[in-house]
């Protein structure tokens, strides 16, 4: 879900609430100047092509429309000044959500995908995915947000508004998820050829379930069980694969692309734009361009037999 009118959390309900006095406000001023423009239409003289031009009215007095406009004017200006006090009004609402006992988390946008570092929460260490994020409902969550290339702007807007993301400058955004479910997140700035494939998706889990999940993935990958798995990591381990990504548990320690210790337990691939299943993911190592173009992720051809053992091993990294 990606819609800021069904809000999730505390944030976004204040944010709503601005939008619906700003559609009320626009809704009547509209509706003013139709019906203002309707009286004008119907209160005008009549004429035809025999009718002498009358000029007379350019140097005529006109107290009442004068009147009416400055009416206008005024009301115009007293409800823009009330729609500046509601922002101000909102924005200090926002700034003010409680984050004690906050879960930290780094977000940096790459083009075109999200890096998320959870920091560590207590005594329990922190853990790196990518393109999604979990949180605790009812707990504030603190993200820190860096871009590491170009200008991107993280936006939830189930949750809250947008915050741009500047390179060189570090910005937060505070956040509380009050209801369980999947929303979908974007970047919401103009960053090169794949700015509308940079999605991601937060999920906000009751705290039992949030737990469960953080000790899953704090987790380094599981050794493989079978021989065809096996000769996957392999195959991963003796490309470029090993180079661009991390496996932690492996000696895969690359940083270029995601980290990919619990791929299998994600919903998407590729920042949101493909369903995380086995069809798309060999697609993806195959011939990744075809399917996001313009991504800086080389195709790998393999031979059928060692794609297959790579998608296997892959499959376990749950």
């Amino acid at each position: 879900m990606q819609t800021a009118l069904v809000p999730a959390g505390v944030q976004a309900g204040r944010i709503l609430e601005l939008w619906h006095l700003t559609l009320a406000v626009c809704c009547v001023v509209f509706a003013a100047i139709l019906l203002a423009c309707l009286i004008a239409i119907v209160r005008a003289p009549r004429a035809n092509r025999a009718t002498l031009v009358d000029l007379s009215s350019i140097d005529r007095p006109q107290p009442r429309t004068r009147f009416w406009v400055v009416v206008a004017t005024g009301v115009s200006t007293l409800l823009l000044f009330g729609l500046l006090f509601a922002d101000v009004m909102t924005d200090r609402a926002l700034s003010r959500l409680p984050v004690d006992d906050a879960l930290r988390i780094e977000m940096t946008g790459y083009q075109w995908w999200w890096q998320a570092r959870y920091l560590g929460d207590g005594n329990a260490p922190g853990f790196m995915l990518a393109n999604e994020l979990h949180v605790p409902i009812g707990r504030p969550v603190i993200i820190s947000l860096k871009a590491a290339d170009v200008i991107h702007t993280f936006w939830v807007p189930n949750l809250h508004g947008k915050k741009d993301m500047i390179p060189g400058r570090d910005a937060t955004i505070e956040l509380r998820a009050d209801k369980a479910g999947v929303y979908r997140g974007q970047c919401a700035e103009f960053c090169g050829y794949e700015h509308a494939l940079m999605a991601f998706s937060v999920t906000a889990d009751p705290p039992a379930q949030y737990a469960v999940w953080a000790a899953q993935q704090r987790q380094p990958a599981t050794s493989p069980a079978d021989n065809v798995a096996l000769h996957g990591r392999d195959v991963f381990m003796s490309h470029d694969c090993a180079r661009c990504h991390t496996v932690r548990g492996t000696d895969a320690n690359g940083t270029i692309g995601p980290d990919l210790t619990h791929l299998a337990s994600r919903q998407f691939i590729a920042a949101g734009t493909l369903a995380n299943n086995r069809g798309n993911l060999a697609g993806w190592i195959v011939d990744p361009r075809t399917l996001k173009p313009g991504t800086i992720m080389p195709g790998t051809r393999l031979p059928p037999a060692d794609l297959q053992a790579l998608l296997v091993w892959l499959e376990t990294l749950k």
